[in-house]
Formats: C-alpha cells, sequence, structure tokens
C-alpha cells in the first residue's frame, strides 16, 4: 500500500469520525462544517474530472453550481406552494428527484458551453467558461420570479427515505456518502480508457489524434461528466444552507472550486478532500477573528504554488507521474 493511499485512508477516516464524535458530544455546529467540507469536496472532485485529468482550466463550473442549487429550490419551493411548475409538472421535496434533475439539466446546459468553449485553449477557454457562466448569474440575479438578487429560501430541508434529513449528523452521511461515490467515479475515470485519453489528449493532443482517438469528443464528455459531479452538489449546498442565490453562480464561486484543487492537489484523488478540509478551517479559524482571512488563505497557497506543486497531498505522499 502506497504513502498516498493510507494518506488518502486516514482523511477519509478523519471526516467521518470528527462529524460523529461532534454529534455524540452534542456539538452539531461541527457536523454542519464537515457536511460544508463534504459538499465542496464533492464539487471540486467534479472539476478535478475536467481540470486534474484533461488539464481544461475552467472559470465557469459556478454555472453548473448554481443550477443545481436553483434546482434544488425550484422544486422545492413549488412544492411547498403545492403550485404548478411548467406543462402541470409538480414541484418535489424528494431528494433523489432533486439530485437526478439537477444532474441532467446541469449536464444540458454542459453540453452547448463545452461544445463551444473547447474549440478555444488556453486563456481563451478560460474566458469564454466564464463569460457564460456570468451570462448564468446575471439570468438568476434578474429572475424576480425566484428571488432575483435576494435569493430564495427553502422553508424546509428536502427529503431522503427513511432519514431524518433536518438532523446534522444524517444529513452528513448522505453527503459523506455521495462524496465517497464521487471519489470512486474519478478513481474508476482516471484508470480506464477514456481516463488515459484524456490525460493523453491533455499532455499531446496530436498524438492522440494520430491513433484515431478525437481529443475533441474525449474532453467534452469530460466536460459534461464534470459538470453533472458539481451541478449534485449544488443542490446539497442549498439543501445545507436552505437557501440559494445568485453568489452560487459568480466567478468567485468558480475560483473557490479551483483553489481547493491546487491546495490539495491536482489530479490527486483525494486532493479536493483535503483542499476543502483547509479552506473551511482557514474560513472558520480566522473568519471570526478578521473579515480579511482570506490574505492568509492567500499565503498558504502562495507557499502551495511556489514550494508543493503537488498540493497538500504531494507535500505529504510524494511526487505523483503527473506531477
Amino acid at each position: 500500500m502506497s504513502r498516498e493511499t493510507c494518506i488518502n485512508i486516514l482523511l477519509a477516516l478523519l471526516l467521518l469520525a470528527v462529524p460523529v464524535a461532534a454529534a455524540e458530544l452534542g456539538e452539531p455546529f461541527y457536523v454542519t462544517l464537515a457536511t460544508r467540507v463534504a459538499i465542496l469536496a464533492l464539487a471540486a472532485v467534479g472539476l478535478n474530472i475536467a481540470l486534474g485529468l484533461g488539464g481544461l482550466v475552467s472559470f465557469g463550473h459556478a454555472a453548473f453550481f448554481g443550477i443545481g442549487g436553483y434546482v434544488a429550490g425550484i422544486l422545492a419551493s413549488h412544492a411547498f406552494e403545492m403550485s404548478p411548475l411548467v406543462f402541470g409538472i409538480e414541484g418535489t421535496t424528494s431528494m433523489p428527484v432533486i439530485w437526478l434533475t439537477a444532474i441532467m439539466i446541469a449536464g444540458l446546459v454542459a453540453l452547448p458551453i463545452g461544445a463551444i468553449s473547447l474549440r478555444t485553449t488556453g486563456v481563451y477557454f478560460i474566458m469564454i467558461t466564464l463569460a457564460f457562466a456570468q451570462m448564468i448569474y446575471y439570468f438568476a440575479e434578474s429572475w424576480p420570479t425566484y428571488g432575483g438578487a435576494d435569493g430564495l429560501s427553502i422553508i424546509m430541508r428536502n427529503q431522503f427515505p427513511g432519514v431524518n434529513t433536518a438532523r446534522p449528523l444524517p444529513y452528513f452521511l448522505i453527503c459523506y456518502c455521495l462524496l465517497i461515490a464521487g471519489l470512486g467515479l474519478y478513481w474508476l475515470l482516471q484508470g480506464s480508457r477514456f481516463g488515459l485519453a484524456l490525460q493523453t489528449a491533455r499532455q499531446n493532443a496530436i498524438r492522440l489524434s494520430s491513433v484515431g482517438i478525437a481529443p475533441f469528443g474525449i474532453r467534452l464528455t469530460a466536460f459534461v461528466i464534470s459538470a453533472m459531479v458539481v451541478g449534485l452538489a449544488g443542490a446539497l449546498f442549498a439543501d445545507l444552507n436552505k437557501f440559494v442565490s445568485p453568489s452560487m453562480l459568480s466567478w468567485h464561486m468558480s475560483g473557490e472550486l479551483i483553489v481547493l484543487i491546487i491546495l490539495g492537489g491536482k489530479g490527486r484523488l483525494f486532493g479536493p478532500v483535503a483542499g476543502a478540509a483547509v479552506y473551511v478551517l482557514f474560513e472558520f479559524a480566522l473568519g471570526g477573528l478578521t473579515e480579511r482571512w482570506q490574505f492568509f488563505l492567500g499565503l498558504v497557497l502562495l507557499g502551495v504554488v511556489l514550494f508543493a506543486r503537488g498540493g497538500l497531498l504531494g507535500l505529504l505522499a510524494g511526487k505523483a507521474r503527473h506531477d
């Protein structure tokens, strides 16, 4: 067993043990913090499929995160008001239905965005994904039906069969299981022929084309899968906060997800988990002391970029093949 595998197992156990212990000690706030870590880590896992495996630096994934959140909020609000959505379709508070809807809509939106954006490379790809995300952001901000700039409240947390989702620990366990599933998907993709082709497209697209595989189709598929995972995380995030707003769609959110990956380790299986844990801990520990806690996070990020290109996991586990 490699050192990185041991560290991954330790991170998974720690993320599970801390909220369970906090719940036993009657500290639901720490359970909520761990839930936030799990959800942000899941979103970063989704982006890591495009960025870590495919080298696609997208500043537009906040669009899919926000879409997932709005799907959860809109379906829940129509279910609470008992009003039809469109064409007589009713709202719902069923988490599995909301998750499936969020995944499908995020994927459908990502398909044309990816098809257009992937015709560019480098800084042009970054800017065009940012432009699409900002278009969706301003649309949500000017959409008065669902709160506009004020956002949309979710009266009650949505429901999962057989689970009391209003309690912090059961909801954390749901998010934790979905995070493990997301990590499993990343692991399967990374070792599959599709994942190898995607990594080859990142390193040398011409060589991939020479063996009869079109890089565009591989990258577009990865982009859509990535968006679907991020959309699922957005639905969970909206349920956690019982609120969704255009801030979930802003470029700041895209930047946060990229920061999580860089902190933890780009292309590392548990890199997003480590990055999300560090980010939330900084936010909690320093947020109460100063409004400028991001300054200290920036110093850590600067140190990682300069001295630990493999992120925190690279610092602890050593270099991977792609570092």
